[in-house]
């Protein structure tokens, strides 16, 4: 299991990126990606401020794939076979 090599995001089968998560660890991101979107949409609307909405998505969005980055298995583009 990619867990076993401290992995908390396996690499995609096909493409570039990542799947879900193979440790609690990554589920915990994941759980508070979402959460993090939930009240930024609640704190900030996006019909009223969308650049503001935007900007802190973004930063959002960027926190998780650093982390993915960092604790996932390295990307490259992958046809199916390991």
């Amino acid at each position: 299991m990619l867990g076993d090599k401290g992995y908390w995001f396996p690499a995609k089968t096909y493409g570039w990126g990542w799947g879900f998560p193979v440790a609690w660890q990554g589920w915990v991101v994941l759980a508070a990606y979402v959460v993090g979107i939930v009240a930024l949409s609640a704190r900030v609307p996006p019909d009223a401020e969308p650049v503001r909405y935007a900007a802190y998505f973004t930063l959002l969005t960027l926190a998780v794939l650093a982390v993915c980055w960092l604790k996932g298995e390295p990307p490259r583009w992958r046809w199916g076979g390991r």
